[in-house]
């Protein structure tokens, strides 16, 4: 297990020494052999990093709102075929753009109703496009709505209002036939609260967080957590990092839109009790069958040529990324990234409090993934 990190160790000591990151908390768990964890650096104001350090894990809040999605399908809440609008009668009788371009009301009827694996997969209709000029009157239309920016750079509006002005929009494709990003994650999480008749907060750590005792993962952090929080950073133009969130920012309070996309804030420790009951076969939030569920790529090739900008040529299960050689899991924007390998048992994970910008946040996760894998 030593040797497993102690290769990965390089390339994230040259980060931090280089300015790249101020510092970061790495993990490496095999199976039997336990978690090794490295923690480096600081938060960028002289904090050092802490092994329970907890940072905004954005994107990866995409496959743990998955799992309770399928932990309430296995307990019969609803059936992954069902139509959404039993919960979301907002979405019932769409209009369909006539092609991505178009304005908003040169529109199709949809072919069919949006069902609950549609959102599952990304594949609703409603999303984020794979390019990021804004350009598009459908593009214009999401702003407000998460499609915009980073998490925690916009407010969102309560979720009967989000849903309300995601309704007036009509969908980018038909239901089932593209992937597209962010949007179905957070309407997941509506739909979760609507089911469940409470808010999405509640539903996770009934259904994940409190099982697995993740005990700091959640929409916000406490104020006695507030210690262990940290700032985040974006890199500045003229060099070094500016704070693109403080620690009294938007996660210091819950928000009026619990964002099952990526709304959550997490520890290495917490992250790992996810990743290691996926390995086992889900146990005790999930059965294997679920796990499969969720790990089995859905796309064609069309739709991951489609969302290649995202997905970097892997495919795409339920609520997370699952690559040609099996390993799954997802990176999150705001400096996070996650993988399990089910051939070997191996889960990585690497937490930083830097937005991956430009190629540099990109290339030192891999790196580090490539290593910790190898």
């Amino acid at each position: 297990m030593t040797a497993t990190l102690g290769r990965s160790t390089e390339p994230l000591r040259r980060a931090v020494e280089r300015g790249q990151v101020p510092g970061l908390v790495a993990a490496v768990d095999r199976p039997g052999a336990g978690a090794e964890v490295l923690v480096l650096g600081d938060d960028g104001a002289g904090r050092p990093l802490r092994r329970d350090t907890v940072v905004r894990i954005a994107s990866i809040t995409k496959p743990i709102t998955a799992a309770a999605a399928l932990s309430l399908a296995e307990d019969g809440a609803f059936d992954l075929d069902e139509p959404v609008t039993r919960w979301l009668p907002e979405l019932a009788r769409p209009g369909v753009l006539a092609h991505e371009a178009a304005e908003l009301d040169d529109t199709v009827p949809a072919e069919r109703e949006i069902t609950v694996a549609d959102v599952l997969s990304y594949r609703c209709g409603a999303g984020m496009l794979p390019r990021l000029t804004f350009d598009l009157p459908i593009q214009r239309a999401y702003a407000g709505l998460g499609s915009d920016g980073p998490p925690g750079s916009y407010p969102l509006p309560p979720p009967d209002e989000w849903l309300a002005r995601l309704a007036e929009l009509p969908l980018i494709a038909q239901p089932g036939r593209r992937w597209l990003y962010q949007t179905p994650g957070d309407l997941l999480g509506v739909l979760l609260a609507r089911v469940c008749g409470t808010d999405l907060g509640r539903v996770l750590q009934e259904r994940v967080f409190t099982p697995l005792g993740m005990r700091d993962t959640g929409f916000d952090v406490p104020e006695a957590s507030l210690d262990r929080f940290v700032p985040q950073l974006a890199a500045a133009p003229e060099g070094g990092f500016g704070v693109f969130d403080p620690i009294d920012g938007a996660w210091s309070a819950p928000p009026d839109f619990p964002s099952g996309a990526a709304g959550l804030v997490s520890t290495v420790d917490d992250l790992l009790a996810f990743a290691r009951a996926l390995r086992a076969g889900g146990d005790p939030i999930l059965s294997p069958g679920s796990v499969a569920e969720l790990t089995t790529d859905r796309l064609t090739p069309a739709q991951r040529a489609d969302g290649a900008m995202f997905l970097d040529g892997a495919g795409w299960g339920l609520g997370m990324a699952v690559e040609a050689d099996g390993r799954y899991g997802w990176d999150g924007g705001l400096g996070t990234g996650w993988r399990s390998d089910p051939s070997t048992g191996i889960v990585s994970l690497l937490l930083t409090q830097v937005l991956w910008a430009g190629p540099e946040g990109p290339e030192l996760i891999h790196t580090f993934r490539a290593a910790a894998h190898s």
